[in-house]
């Protein structure tokens, strides 16, 4: 991929712009003079010197508490998500047990939940379509708030729309619905479909307005109790931020696929359809309370024809058959200094914003070129929501649902995420090792390839010790010469623990530092676009996993692991390859000025006014 369109080099004359606090209508400056000093200006509040910048340490500010609030209302919705999800397989794959009319086993050692039985690849194909469908519908989401409805309104509509789903999800596992397969598969299927728009409302726009609620907006010079004077970084902030957001959505994750796997086994996926969607009618009761208590940014009318349209007058003229000439023209570092506003003398009539703003495109188009290698990211993580249940469901459970094990990736985030942030992280700032987020998404390819390894082997000792050889999930010849199930191979199911701990660890390398990024380095008003195209990358995954459907199944699932261990890998190291020139850049792009699009400069305050509209 051409790196230079999406690439950025800071040059002088933006430092310049930022310092003429008239041009840009901003505060804070890059740096200070001597003369602040020496007209007894407080260096608490100003923005830091270049030498403060590599000197001092950076700290997070404080968090306010209604942020707290739009969280549990993520942790309810991802209750209400992963609770159904963590069931589909069996749901789908697994024939409906003798005498039972709600898909329930009953005994989970002798039984196994399971309601329309189309088996392994139907319900690998329909999970990785429900996944790309999630995780498509956001850039329509996206597109509805910030053009016309903010993104107060948008999630509003949006979880009327994701409760609606889930009554279809309750209808498609009702005992008598249950007993018609086809029509089951109806309702569950239209369920999905209407949760995918429910969700493509809800999730690229709660990641902004959570940090939206933030009052920092520039790096700032803070003198601590203790007399150390240290940067408090906005960056550093917003990484905290969604460091604990993700441990909400673990923390509704755990609780809803913990709780939902054991009323599918005793009770019926009726049940395990209900109670999440009951926990899914609490976020619209929190939202309603904080709708004139939050930061809400209205709706700035649609920017992205603006912004691909630069896109366009970009590329102009710097195309060519000749490979070469092309590659040079891309990378001649004029990319974007050629289509700001000063530099153009006849600009057309939608050229109505300021070079400011270019160079926010710039960064934002930048953001999403990071996010291109993410899908190699996610064929990982999506084995443990299918491939890994199905794994676990030939081995030796111990009294366990064979699709509890998924627990393990939100409770070991649970666990990382604190350490992450309290010990991990602060060491390595006093240590003055600026973990960039290049560099944490680069080393999380690299641990979510190494979880792939992990079950590319335990499946190879499956088939070895397995009775049915390579056909672990199959069927044998019993001793009358009737077909049986094939039994559990005696390999206890938390041997695999290790793919699901390393999952987790790469998530908080490369999944919350995804979020991270696309917040930051976003305009304004195109925040939850740009965090749409982060979230289309499992769309674009799910859908690079329908062509591993033929490997998802006895005897080829060794070969699928390791398929996806090395892409994550190769990803990992492309990533690494093409972006690593950013990390030199981060402070810069963090700190480019606010852009005056449509004759209104974004200025910081925009933030605190409130919307009282409902």
């Amino acid at each position: 991929m051409a790196s230079d369109p999406t690439s950025i080099a800071v040059s002088d004359d933006v430092k310049a712009i930022v310092k003429d606090k008239e041009a840009v209508g901003l505060a804070p400056v890059l740096s200070s003079t001597a003369e602040d000093d020496d007209l007894g200006i407080s260096a608490d509040g100003r923005a830091p010197t270049d030498e403060e910048l590599h000197t001092l340490r950076r700290v997070p500010d404080k968090i306010p508490w209604s942020i707290y609030t739009i969280a549990f209302v993520e942790l309810c919705e991802r209750f209400s998500y992963y609770g159904t999800t963590a069931v589909f397989t069996n749901f789908i794959q697994q024939p409906l047990p003798e005498n039972s009319t709600t898909g329930a086993s009953y005994n989970i050692e002798t039984g196994q939940a399971g309601a329309l039985g189309l088996g392994q690849r139907t319900s690998f194909s329909l999970t990785t379509f429900n996944a790309f469908w999630q995780y498509t519908m956001p850039l329509f989401g996206a597109y509805v708030a910030d053009s016309w409805l903010g993104r107060f309104r948008t999630i509003g509509a949006a979880l009327a729309i994701d409760i609606f789903g889930h009554i279809l999800l309750i209808i498609s596992g009702l005992p008598p619905v249950i007993k018609n397969p086809n029509g089951a598969l109806a309702a569950f299927t239209l369920g999905i479909i209407t949760m995918g728009v429910g969700t493509g409302g809800f999730k690229p726009n709660v990641n902004p307005l959570i940090v939206e609620q933030l009052d920092l907006e520039r790096m700032t010079i803070r003198t601590l109790p203790t007399g150390e004077r240290v940067i408090v970084d906005p960056a550093a902030t917003a990484s905290r931020v969604y460091h604990y957001f993700y441990l909400f959505i673990n923390l509704g994750a755990l609780a809803g696929q913990l709780s939902m796997v054991y009323c599918e086994h005793y009770v019926g996926f009726w049940l395990s359809y209900t109670l999440p969607t009951i926990m899914l009618c609490f976020c619209p009761l929190v939202m309603l309370w904080g709708r004139k208590r939050y930061k809400r940014v209205p709706p700035a009318g649609s920017v992205l024809g603006r912004a691909f349209k630069i896109f366009a007058l970009a590329n102009k003229g710097r195309w060519s058959i000749n490979p070469v000439k092309t590659y040079k023209n891309l990378h001649d570092g004029t990319f974007w200094e050629n289509v700001k506003p000063s530099k153009i003398q006849n600009k057309p009539k939608w050229m109505d914003f300021n070079d400011a703003w270019v160079d926010e495109v710039r960064r934002g188009f930048n953001a999403c070129a990071v996010f291109m290698w993410y899908p190699l990211f996610w064929l990982c993580y999506n084995q443990i929501n299918n491939n890994l249940i199905s794994q676990a469901a030939t081995m030796k459970l111990g009294g366990v649902p064979n699709d509890v094990l998924t627990n393990l990736n939100p409770f070991a985030l649970i666990i990382m995420i604190p350490l992450m942030d309290t010990l991990v992280f602060p060491a390595l700032r006093k240590l003055r090792i600026n973990f960039t987020p290049i560099k944490r998404i680069a080393a999380g390819y690299f641990v979510a390839a190494s979880a792939m390894v992990w079950a590319c082997v335990l499946q190879y000792y499956l088939y070895k010790k397995s009775e049915c050889g390579n056909h672990a999930s199959g069927k044998m010849i019993g001793p009358e010469g009737t077909e049986i199930d094939c039994p559990n191979v005696e390999i206890s199911v938390w041997a695999q623990t290790g793919s699901y701990v390393l999952i987790a660890f790469s998530e908080i390398l490369a999944s919350i530092t995804s979020l991270e990024y696309a917040h930051s380095k976003a305009p304004a008003n195109m925040r939850s676009m740009v965090q749409s195209v982060c979230l289309f990358m499992n769309a674009i995954s799910s859908a690079i996993g329908f062509a591993l459907v033929p490997l998802a199944g006895d005897p080829l699932l060794v070969w699928n692991y390791g398929v996806v261990a090395i892409a994550a890998a190769i990803g990992g190291l492309c990533f690494w390859l093409q972006f690593r020139g950013l990390d030199a850049q981060e402070d810069e792009l963090n700190m480019l000025p606010r852009g005056d699009v449509g004759g209104n400069v974004a200025e910081p305050e925009v933030f605190e006014k409130k919307d009282s509209v409902a």
